[in-house]
């Protein structure tokens, strides 16, 4: 059975034959429906989240499977948990298909291959959680993967567009956001790409928020990587305890450039070194240091 994401969309048939402003309210036509979808398959991905910290609580790993589009989202969405939440090399781990250098340009038959898959998965453990991404529910490379990652004694998930994905028995949660037929048929870095996207932002925002790596809704793992991320750093420390920029900096700066015991410090006037002792006692979140030490 063909994959809805392959199919034509009834809507945009004369997409080629209208306006610029006409061909763009098309395609934003179609991207207000991907929100909807995602929101319907929120169960299975809270399932997918608490399977993940429990595997991360546990000394395990996530990592993400994709090939083409799917990929690339994956290793966006990796990429992007160190700087923002000061995540540990390599607890998520991205697997693009065809490795860096398919991530600019295709890469012939590499997300064809269920055995380049399975030895991209030859790391995976039994404490792991596995999330393999694949629009269409049937890429090759996902399925070597989702099999090794089950042999291993991983829990394995699939992120795709297909409710009747061929792959979904090779997964112990199936997320399925059916976004239909794309504007281009076959185009699936357009709505099902979109879907995948918010389906990782809020999994791995999530995943962040329950193992304590912010406070509120605020950032306090931020890594400070640039003049921009520095300046943010103070502004979180002036926006949650009240004191002034001079005090946030030199909060910062006796807590070596880590944001949580400066936090921690400003707050309830701890020494930095008892701040830090407390957060480590709390696993690193600030709620439960600063209960014990109220």
């Amino acid at each position: 059975m063909t994959s809805p994401t392959e199919q034509r969309n009834p809507r945009t048939l004369a997409i080629d034959a209208v306006g610029t402003s006409e061909i763009l309210q098309l395609v934003n036509n179609e991207d207000a429906l991907v929100a909807g979808a995602v929101s319907v398959v929120i169960p299975e991905l809270t399932k997918a989240v608490d399977a993940a910290v429990e595997a991360v609580r546990g000394g395990g790993r996530v990592h993400y499977f994709g090939a083409g589009t799917s990929g690339r989202l994956a290793v966006l969405d990796a990429a992007e948990l160190l700087p923002t939440f000061h995540v540990p090399d390599g607890l998520v781990v991205a697997h693009h298909a065809g490795g860096m250098e398919a991530l600019l340009r295709a890469v012939e038959n590499v997300e064809d291959s269920e055995a380049g898959g399975a030895s991209d998965a030859a790391a995976v453990t039994g404490q792991d959680l596995v999330i393999g991404l694949a629009a269409s529910g049937s890429t090759p490379y996902v399925a070597g993967a989702l099999k090794a990652a089950r042999a291993a004694g991983a829990t394995t998930v699939l992120v795709t567009s297909n409710p009747d994905a061929p792959l979904a028995p090779l997964a112990d949660i199936v997320i399925a956001a059916d976004t239909g037929p794309e504007v281009i048929a076959g185009s699936t870095r357009l709505k099902a790409g979109t879907a995948q996207k918010m389906i990782l932002n809020a999994f791995s925002t999530t995943l962040m928020i329950k193992l304590g790596r912010t406070w509120s809704n605020l950032m306090v793992d931020l890594v400070a990587t640039n003049k921009k991320l520095r300046g943010r750093m103070i502004r979180i420390l002036g926006e949650a305890t009240g004191a002034d920029e001079a005090a946030c900096e030199t909060a910062l700066a006796a807590a070596d450039g880590e944001l949580k015991p400066a936090l921690v410090h400003l707050l309830t006037g701890t020494p930095i070194p008892a701040a830090r002792a407390a957060l480590e006692a709390a696993h690193g979140r600030v709620a439960t240091a600063l209960a014990e030490l109220a």
